[in-house]
């Protein structure tokens, strides 16, 4: 009876927090117990569905952007089990989300017999050649995959990869993205003509997609979701890692700065003005996007609504602090209990 007591340690606080009354609580339990007994399992309701994929985001211990956990927008797409409709529901999710850059926080769970590959819906790829990697290194294993598969990118340091998916039983196929869908920014700086010199751009949407919802012990293994970006994951992280696009001593070459010495500091003023660069330009073209000092407060707010609420508030310390300035913030400060509650969003093996 492991999925019956999953799913009474998720019924019972999914609908306290609804305002359910103990006799509707009790009666759900005797229908998901009688259901176990004859089949094994059960199947949530989209209420269910709803508010445990928001309760799950909100226990996402390395995430900064908890505070709007309650605003998810939920998808349910289980029943579509074909191919096609598939496709179609990560299209609409991709759409939505966007909603032309004024971004949506959204999950859509599919059928259990879905598997998507991606890492994220819309990633770049990555092209290892004899003078070194063309787009993203990250990217190298999965865009042989893809070729492997039958796709053909056009070699540039931002093509969009397709889409794999997975259906039980049946191998791997690619799909392409749509352009229309794919929102991008290009990346400039007011003060640093030469930026424009980089051509460096960044999808508007990071849009999860290799993790696996788990819900009062039903487990959806496909269930793309995305809140927006903080600055620091395309500034500090995407473009500046020397594993990604290293793109700090190109930068500091636009800003003219002088790399001879580590002393001067370059990598850390080319860092604060790549960083700068990212949220003028997701400004700019009316994208959402908050920057790392915005999103702490933000955070500070939620740690004193989960007080309020009487619950003990859960966080990864390493992965909440941001990859820029982090002292300056109150997160930096602070120490957080790690243990790792449910509903969730969990790791899994990559299928390749």
């Amino acid at each position: 009876m492991q999925v019956y007591e999953e799913a009474s340690s998720f019924i019972k606080p999914c609908y306290r927090e609804l305002g359910k009354s103990t006799e509707e609580t009790n009666q759900r339990l005797a229908a998901i117990r009688d259901s176990v007994a004859e089949t094994g399992t059960y199947e949530l309701t989209y209420e269910e569905l709803e508010h445990g994929a928001r309760m799950a985001w909100r226990h996402s211990n390395r995430c900064i952007g908890r505070l709007f956990w309650n605003s998810l927008q939920v998808f349910d797409a289980r029943r579509q089990e074909t191919l096609e409709d598939i496709v179609t529901a990560l299209y609409s999710h991709i759409e939505f989300a966007t909603n032309a850059g004024r971004i949506r926080p959204t999950i859509t769970v599919l059928s259990p017999k879905a598997r998507i590959w991606n890492h994220q819906l819309v990633r770049y790829a990555g092209y290892e050649t004899e003078s070194g990697i063309i787009g993203d290194p990250l990217s190298v294993i999965f865009t042989r995959v893809c070729e492997g598969l039958g796709w053909q990118g056009k070699h540039t340091p931002f093509d969009v990869l397709p889409l794999v998916i997975q259906m039980s039983g049946e191998e791997p196929v690619w799909v392409p993205i749509p352009d229309n869908l794919v929102l991008q920014v290009e990346i400039r700086h007011s003060e640093f003509p030469r930026f424009e010199e980089l051509a460096l751009q960044w999808y508007a949407v990071p849009i999860i997609s290799d993790m696996a919802l788990e819900i009062g012990g039903i487990r959806y293994p496909a269930a793309p979701f995305n809140g927006w970006y903080m600055e620091t994951e395309i500034g500090a992280r995407n473009f500046a890692d020397v594993n990604r696009y290293n793109m700090l001593p190109k930068v500091a070459s636009a800003m003219g700065i002088d790399t001879k010495s580590d002393a001067s500091l370059w990598r850390d003023k080319a860092l604060i003005e790549l960083n700068v660069a990212v949220l003028q330009s997701f400004k700019r073209h009316g994208v959402t996007i908050v920057d790392h000092h915005t999103a702490a407060k933000q955070f500070e707010r939620f740690e004193q609504m989960e007080t309020d609420a009487g619950r003990e508030l859960t966080g990864d310390w390493t992965w909440l602090i941001p990859p820029v300035s982090p002292a300056t913030t109150h997160v930096f400060h602070r120490q957080y209990n790690d243990t790792v509650l449910k509903p969730n969003y969990f790791r899994q093996n990559r299928p390749f």
